[in-house]
């Protein structure tokens, strides 16, 4: 870029990341390595008001957040220094980066309304990434169910009769619930399992939302690969192995991530979702594939870049933002 970026980060608190794991804060070092300008807030401290009229007639509306000027460095217990807090218009910022962490419910969904306000590139425009009207419509576990063929088998319902005729055919399945994340809630229930009935009962008595049902793959005890995509392409992946008797394969509960390479099939479902990623502004995805299928792709918040660079050797936060700054230059279209 011809010009630092000034660029603002709503995410959880910086305070307590792990700064080995987490992708946000290694996206935040590349930032600073390139002379940005950076930000911090959380979600909680997001505003819409009432804005202006242009002189052409066209309404903008104010999107504030009262965020904190920040510098960080990798250093365990003192790894963010912040500046004193201030109301910033993010309409004057060149990037705003939504990396809260789901669950996604009305709370994230009404962030991502906010945020279309100013989502753009031009004046008056900040590029939101990912794209919120996408990350809105783009549901992880339900986005990739636009792709059958690629999916292992899978039912979203409510119907308690249609989840038991599901166990019934395919005898070892996995539950979880829909808007989750980070294993939370995550279930295998085999064919012999007694208490199938007990945890549908507990999860609707406490929502309203469905349930997804998959079956399970033995594939997971080799790795749940996580591959990250920047704008369509693959940059690199890990694969994540379950602890010992242990379902889910997520890092925070005892998932050992290792080194992988991309196979023939990971390219073939990479370029079948590719184009639709770059096209709706989903700059940072990461996608979960198990052996030969594709079973969930993470647009809010992904993580994986750190283990990443550490067994590959790159630098995938760099891919990310050279990607950002070239739509910044070129004025490509932001869905």
């Amino acid at each position: 870029m011809s010009r630092p970026l000034k660029v603002a980060v709503q995410m959880d608190p910086l305070d307590g990341i792990d700064i080995n794991g987490d992708s946000t804060f290694a996206m935040m070092l590349e930032a600073q390595a390139r002379g940005y300008e950076l930000f911090v807030y959380q979600v909680e401290a997001l505003s819409l008001s009432e804005g202006r009229t242009t002189p052409r007639g066209q309404r903008t509306d104010r999107v504030t957040a009262r965020a904190r000027p920040v510098a960080v460095q990798r250093r365990a217990g003192d790894h963010a220094t912040f500046g004193a807090e201030q109301v910033i218009d993010l309409s004057g910022m060149d990037v705003v980066l939504m990396r809260q962490d789901p669950p996604f419910d009305m709370a994230y969904i009404t962030a991502t309304h906010i945020l279309e306000h100013i989502h753009g590139v031009g004046p008056d425009r900040a590029l939101v990434v990912n794209n919120p009207a996408a990350v809105r419509n783009a549901p992880e576990k339900i986005l990739v169910t636009h792709y059958p063929d690629l999916m292992p088998p899978t039912l979203v319902t409510w119907d308690i009769k249609a989840i038991l005729e599901f166990r019934a055919k395919w005898r070892d399945i996995i539950v979880k619930p829909l808007f989750g994340n980070g294993g939370a809630g995550v279930f295998r229930i085999r064919e012999d399992d007694p208490n199938l009935n007990a945890l549908l009962e507990m999860h609707f008595a406490r929502s309203r939302e469905p349930l997804m049902i998959q079956r399970y793959e033995p594939a997971v005890r080799r790795g749940d690969k996580r591959i990250i995509l920047v704008d369509g392409s693959p940059v690199g992946a890990i694969d994540r192995i379950p602890a010992e008797g242990e379902t889910r394969s997520n890092m925070h509960v005892g998932g050992k991530a290792v080194r992988a390479e991309l196979t023939a099939r990971d390219r073939e479902i990479c370029a079948a979702i590719g184009p639709m990623l770059r096209d709706e502004g989903l700059i940072f995805v990461g996608i979960d594939v198990i052996g030969e299928w594709l079973t969930e792709i993470n647009v809010t918040s992904p993580t994986g870049l750190q283990e990443i660079d550490r067994f590959d050797g790159i630098n995938t936060a760099g891919l990310i933002w050279d990607a950002i700054e070239g739509r910044l230059e070129t004025g490509a279209p932001v869905a």
